[in-house]
C-alpha cells in the first residue's frame, strides 16, 4: 500500500522516522495550550489541546493516506500567532461577536478555500504572484516575532526605556528558569538530539519544578474540555456575516493572510522535505494537489475543532532522516498525536504557577515554552538569506516587513507595510512590471484598511 520496499525502506524504519517526526513537532502542543488557552483569546485551554491533538492527527493521516508522503502536520507555528495577537484582537474591535469563535469560522473559510484551490492548478498561480523577497521576509519577520514572544514569556525583557528593557535578574527565578532552559535547549539542537525542543520543554520543567514553581501531578489523565471549542466556529460564522457591511474589507485582507500563509508554508514544506526524502521527479512533486488537499482537509477539522489553521510541519525532515519515506511514518505521527490528548495533566505542569508584577499587575508568564518559542523563531530567520541585498526595491520592503512584526505586535502589520513598500519601490523607480498584480492590490487594499476604513 506505501511502496515501503521500491522506496528502499522497511516498516520498522518508517515507525522509527513516525516517531521521530513526533518528538520533533509535539512541542506545538504546549505552545498552543498557552497561546490560544491564554485570557488573552479566551479558549478553554484542555479543548485547544484536545483540537490541537486531534486536528493534526487527521491531517497527517490523511497526508499518509491520500498522498504517501513523510509529512505530518500540526497547527503551524506562526499562522497560530497571527491568530493569537492579530486575527482575534482585530476582531475584538469590531464588536459583533465571540472574537475566538469568529476566528475559526475564518479559519475554516480559509481552509475551504484552500481545498478549493488544491483541486485546481490556481494555488500555485497564487502563491507564484508573491515575491520571493516579500516571502523571506514573511518568513524571517514571523520568526522574529515568535521570539520576543519568547522573550516575553520568559520575563527576558520588560517594558522601560522607550520600548523594552532586560530586567534585573537578581530575584527573578522565572527569567532564570528561562535563561537555563534556552542553555539546555541550545545544547540539544547543537548535538541534533532528536526531539531537542520537546526535551528541552520537559528539562524547563523540571527546573521550575526544582525552584518550587511546578507541582508534580500523574501526567496521564482522561482528556476534557473539546466540548468548550468544537463548534464554536458555527456562531463564529453568524458573526462574521454581521461583520461584512461595516468591516468587509477588514474580513477579506485577514481571509486572505491566512490563506496566503498556509500557503506559503505548505508548499514550501512539502518541496523542502520531498526533496530531502528524494521523492521529487524531474524537479515536480507528484500527488501535490493529493497533499494540499491533506492539509486543507486538517485546517478545516482542526477549525471545527477549535484550533488555528494547521499546516504541514519542517520537522518532519527529522523523520526522514530516520529513515522514514512513505506516508506511513505521518500515519505513526498521526497516532502518537492522537494519543497525546491524554497527557493534558503534564501539559499543566509545564505551564506551571509562575506570575510577574508588571506596572503593577500581576502577569503570568511561560518560561518553560519560552526557550522553544526562540529556537524556533532563531531558526525561521535563515530565509533572510535569500533575499536580494544589492536591490533596495527588494531588501527594503523585506526589511520593513521583519521590523513592523514584532514592533507592531502584529503579523498582519508588517505583512500589510512590506506589500505596500514593494509595491512603492517598484512604482517610483519605474519597475512596474516587475511587481506582480495581486501585489498593487492588495497594497491598494493594506492602504484603504488602515487609512480609510473604520479602527
Amino acid at each position: 500500500m506505501f511502496d515501503i520496499k521500491a522506496r528502499g525502506s522497511t516498516v520498522g524504519r518508517e515507525v522509527l522516522g513516525g516517531v521521530t517526526t513526533f518528538m520533533a513537532m509535539s512541542y506545538i502542543i504546549f505552545v498552543q495550550f498557552g497561546l490560544l488557552g491564554s485570557e488573552k483569546v479566551g479558549m478553554d485551554p484542555g479543548g485547544v489541546m484536545m483540537a490541537t491533538c486531534l486536528g493534526a492527527a487527521a491531517a497527517s493521516i490523511f497526508m499518509g493516506l491520500l498522498a504517501n508522503y513523510p509529512i505530518a502536520l500540526a497547527p503551524g507555528m506562526g499562522e497560530n500567532f497571527f491568530f493569537a495577537y492579530s486575527l482575534v484582537p482585530a476582531i475584538a474591535a469590531w464588536g459583533v461577536g465571540v472574537p475566538w469563535q469568529m476566528a475559526l469560522a475564518m479559519t475554516v473559510i480559509a481552509g475551504a478555500v484552500f481545498l478549493m484551490l488544491s483541486l485546481v492548478s490556481f494555488r500555485s498561480q497564487v502563491l507564484n504572484q508573491i515575491p520571493d523577497a516579500l516571502k523571506s521576509g514573511i518568513a524571517a519577520g514571523i520568526g522574529l516575532f515568535i521570539a520576543v514572544i519568547g522573550f516575553n514569556y520568559g520575563n527576558l525583557v520588560v517594558p522601560g526605556g522607550p520600548l523594552v528593557e532586560m530586567p534585573d535578574l537578581r530575584g527573578n527565578p522565572v527569567a532564570w528558569v528561562a535563561l537555563i532552559g534556552l542553555a539546555v535547549t541550545l545544547a540539544l539542537v547543537a548535538f541534533r538530539i532528536r526531539g531537542a525542543i520537546l526535551i528541552g520543554i520537559l528539562a524547563t520543567t523540571g527546573i521550575g519544578m526544582i525552584w518550587g514553581h511546578v507541582v508534580w501531578q500523574v501526567p496521564v489523565a482522561w482528556p476534557q474540555g473539546l466540548e468548550k471549542t468544537a463548534g464554536g466556529f458555527a456562531p463564529g460564522f453568524v458573526g462574521v456575516w454581521k461583520a461584512l457591511p461595516g468591516h468587509g474589507l477588514e474580513v477579506l485582507t485577514m481571509c486572505f493572510i491566512l490563506l496566503f500563509m498556509d500557503l506559503f508554508d505548505t508548499v514550501g514544506t512539502l518541496v523542502g522535505v520531498a526533496g530531502r526524502a528524494g521523492l521529487m521527479r524531474d524537479g515536480k512533486l507528484y500527488r501535490a494537489e493529493r497533499a494540499l488537499a491533506a492539509d486543507a482537509g486538517g485546517t478545516i477539522i482542526g477549525g471545527c475543532m477549535g484550533s488555528s489553521t494547521v499546516t504541514s510541519y519542517i520537522e518532519s525532515i527529522a523523520g526522514v532522516q530516520a529513515g522514514a519515506r512513505t506516508g506511513l511514518a505521518a500515519i505513526v505521527a498521526g497516532v502518537c498525536m492522537m494519543a497525546a490528548i491524554f497527557f493534558q495533566p503534564l501539559v499543566n505542569m509545564v505551564m506551571g504557577d509562575y506570575s510577574v508584577v508588571i506596572n503593577g499587575q500581576k502577569v503570568d508568564k511561560f518560561p518553560a515554552i519560552a526557550p522553544a518559542l526562540i529556537v524556533v523563531g532563531a531558526m525561521m530567520l535563515r530565509t533572510l538569506r535569500e533575499i536580494n541585498w544589492d536591490d533596495v526595491t527588494e531588501y527594503l520592503p523585506a526589511f520593513l516587513t521583519v521590523v513592523a512584526m514584532p514592533l507592531g505586535y502584529s503579523i498582519s502589520t508588517g505583512i500589510a507595510i512590506g506589500f505596500v513598500s514593494y509595491a512603492f519601490g517598484k512604482l517610483v523607480t519605474g519597475r512596474i512590471r516587475e511587481c506582480p498584480i495581486l501585489v498593487y492590490v492588495f497594497a491598494a487594499l493594506f492602504i484603504v484598511r488602515y487609512a480609510v476604513a473604520k479602527p
